[in-house]
């Protein structure tokens, strides 16, 4: 929950030089635009693929070679097979792995070495070219080398010394509401009667939040969230049943309990 100004220079040896700018597909595309004129480039992202169908429109399209660049979010990362396609480029590959997410470094993997399989698919070869800011994470670093048996080696061992899944069971609280305030407040009444559970019942267990989620708005509604660890699935359903006849949710907010989370967002 930290918050401060942003510097306009280094907090630690006073430099200046800090500069501030957009870094999305916007951007990019006027960068492209700049480096190729000649070259046809199309975006696809949430803004530009709204309409039903625009994006089997937009990828026959590159398909059929109407455009030679073809630049979006992670919704190009995955299933695509054009074999003309000869290099692909994953711009700040940092994003992902820079969340607060258990998964992080797993999906930043992923991520890569799924983009890496979209080129190289004809006679002529391919090349990935990955433009990171931490070249030496193993994520990227395993990823780089097509390293799956090394990087869930090193990922696993990192978990086990952790205590984190799947060597522990995680659980995560959501709630939600069009009321912040309303929110924060059932948040905090809820883990405060999570804790007072566990030292009750001195449950083998850890609890992180309340918290905003990552995505802290989504469409009208405020998200807030609570993380439960504990080593085995038994104690945290134990628990809950416990807390759960004692937690009277108010009407303006909805909760969700999710065993296991694929996401933290």
């Amino acid at each position: 929950g930290f918050e401060t100004q942003l510097p306009s220079s280094c907090p630690h040896c006073q430099a200046p030089g800090f500069r501030y700018f957009g870094t999305g597909t916007e951007r990019l595309e006027q960068e492209l635009a700049k480096y190729f004129p000649s070259a046809t480039c199309l975006r696809m992202d949430s803004d530009t693929m709204q309409a039903r169908g625009s994006h089997d429109v937009a990828l026959e399209r590159f398909r059929h070679g109407e455009v030679s660049i073809l630049l979006g979010t992670q919704m190009i990362a995955k299933g695509l097979d054009f074999p003309n396609v000869t290099l692909v480029g994953v711009v700040d590959a940092d994003t992902s792995l820079r969340q607060p997410d258990l998964r992080a470094r797993e999906r930043t993997f992923q991520l890569i070495a799924q983009v890496a399989g979209r080129t190289g698919r004809g006679e002529r070869g391919g090349r990935v070219l990955v433009q990171t800011s931490c070249p030496e994470d193993p994520a990227i670093v395993f990823a780089s080398r097509h390293d799956y048996l090394g990087f869930a080696v090193q990922e696993l061992e990192e978990r086990r010394a952790c205590q984190s899944p799947p060597f522990r069971t995680a659980v995560r609280i959501i709630l939600r509401s069009e009321d912040e305030a309303r929110v924060a407040a059932e948040s905090q009444r809820l883990t405060d009667l999570i804790r007072q559970e566990i030292r009750d019942q001195q449950a083998d267990m850890r609890v992180a939040g309340p918290a905003p989620c990552l995505f802290a708005r989504l469409q009208k509604y405020y998200r807030y969230h609570i993380q439960m660890v504990a080593a085995e699935l038994a104690t945290l359903q134990q628990l809950w049943r416990s807390v759960e006849t004692k937690f009277s949710c108010a009407a303006e907010v909805e909760y969700v309990v999710d065993v296991e989370p694929l996401s933290f967002r």
